[in-house]
C-alpha cells in the first residue's frame, strides 16, 4: 500500500468519478466543467489540500492563461499545469468574461492532468452511430508569430537552454517552424527551468 501524498493521489485517481453534468445544446454533447471536477474531488481529499492558481502570460500579441492545480500534504506536493489562449473576441462577452472563460478552461485541464481525467476516452465523446470508423478532421496547428519567435529566443537565452537540443526535441530546424501546440510545451519546459532556478 502506497503511503503519504502519493497514496492519496493514487486513491483519488482510482476513485474519482466526475460525471459530465453539463449539456451544450448547440453542439449536442455533454461535458464536465471545472466546478464538476472540484465537487467530485472534495470528498476524496482527506487532509490533503488542493489549490488552483492562474498566471497570465503574454506571448507576442496574445495572452495565455497558465493554470496550476496543486495537491499538497505537509511539505510534499504534486502539480499539473495547463494553458488556454484568450480569444481576441467572443460574441456576448466583455474582456473580463473572455479571461474568465480561458481561466476556467485552463483550470479544468490542469485538474484533468493531475487526476488523470481523460475527456477524449469518455464513452459519451465517442460517435455511437452506425458509421464505421469515422475519420476526424485533422486540425493543422497555426505557426507562431515573428514577435513570439523573438520572445521565445530571448527566453531560451535567459534560461541558458541549449538551442540545438531544444530544436531537436521539437524536431524542427529553426524557431519560426514551431507551431502553437509546440509553443505550449516549450513554455512548460522553460518555465520549469525558471522555477528550478529560483
Amino acid at each position: 500500500m502506497i503511503e503519504g501524498l502519493s497514496g492519496r493521489l493514487v486513491s483519488i485517481q482510482a476513485n474519482l468519478n466526475a460525471p459530465k453534468n453539463q449539456y451544450n445544446s448547440f453542439g449536442k454533447y455533454n461535458y464536465r466543467n471545472c466546478e464538476d471536477i472540484l465537487e467530485s474531488v472534495k470528498p476524496l481529499l482527506g487532509d490533503s489540500i488542493l489549490t488552483i492558481s492562474d498566471e497570465l502570460i503574454n506571448i507576442g500579441e496574445r495572452y495565455y492563461v497558465q493554470a496550476t492545480a496543486k495537491l499538497q500534504l505537509g511539505e510534499e506536493y504534486f502539480f499539473a499545469t495547463a494553458f488556454a489562449r484568450e480569444a481576441v473576441s467572443k460574441k456576448g462577452m466583455d474582456e473580463a468574461q473572455i479571461t474568465g472563460s480561458a481561466s476556467s478552461y485552463a483550470r479544468k485541464y490542469a485538474l484533468n492532468g493531475l487526476f488523470l481525467i481523460d475527456d477524449n476516452k469518455d464513452p459519451d465523446t465517442r460517435d455511437n452511430s452506425n458509421t464505421p470508423n469515422p475519420q476526424p478532421t485533422k486540425k493543422i496547428p497555426e505557426r507562431i508569430t515573428k514577435e513570439t519567435t523573438l520572445e521565445l529566443a530571448k527566453l531560451i537565452e535567459d534560461t541558458d537552454t541549449d538551442i540545438d537540443k531544444f530544436l531537436g526535441y521539437f524536431k524542427i530546424g529553426k524557431l519560426d517552424e514551431m507551431n502553437t501546440e509546440q509553443l505550449v510545451d516549450a513554455l512548460k519546459i522553460l518555465n520549469k527551468k525558471i522555477d528550478g532556478g529560483k
